[in-house]
């Protein structure tokens, strides 16, 4: 059974690129580096306070701004093993894939709230929420994107299948 448990950080809509990971810093690519600067300019704790397993939660057009590779390297580098959003942007979509991390669109993300805990079943598509006892369903990620992820990104994908 392939799934995540971690518990919930929330973000509103619309959160674009340079507030996960602010232009200033993107002269690394380093990942441990820009996870110490992750979500600064939307929350400056944000990094000190996230763990391993975290997830974000956010509503629509998460992602937004320049299509920077950097951004889902950040939140990997610090730790979130996924990102719910109501809706995502196309390029930051396909760039969370490419580097490895899972992110699901979910209509109702705003039904979960800061400190929940969470249970992602990424077979059968559900969410459940530890606190409020809801299960939620989301379109199960295609095979070939789960391989993606479970691989750590394209690169190593492209290695394993050499």
């Amino acid at each position: 059974m392939n799934t995540i448990d971690g518990k919930v950080w929330t973000f509103g809509d619309n959160i674009d690129t340079d507030l996960i990971i602010a232009a200033r810093y993107l002269n690394t690519s380093e990942p441990k580096e820009l996870a110490k600067h992750v979500m600064e300019d939307a929350d400056p704790e944000f990094s000190t306070k996230v763990k391993a397993g975290d997830i974000i939660v956010a509503g629509e057009n998460f992602g937004c701004g320049s299509s920077r590779e950097h951004a889902p390297i950040a939140l990997k580098a610090a730790g979130v093993s996924a990102v719910i959003a109501k809706s995502f942007a196309r390029i930051f979509y396909r760039n969370a894939f490419n580097m490895g991390l899972t992110i699901l669109e979910l209509e109702e993300s705003s039904n979960i709230k800061q400190g929940d805990t969470l249970r992602l079943d990424l077979d059968n598509g559900t969410i459940k929420n530890n606190e409020s006892g809801k299960t939620y369903k989301f379109a199960p990620i295609p095979p070939f994107m789960q391989e993606l992820v479970s691989c750590g990104g394209l690169m190593n994908y492209a290695k394993k299948i050499k």
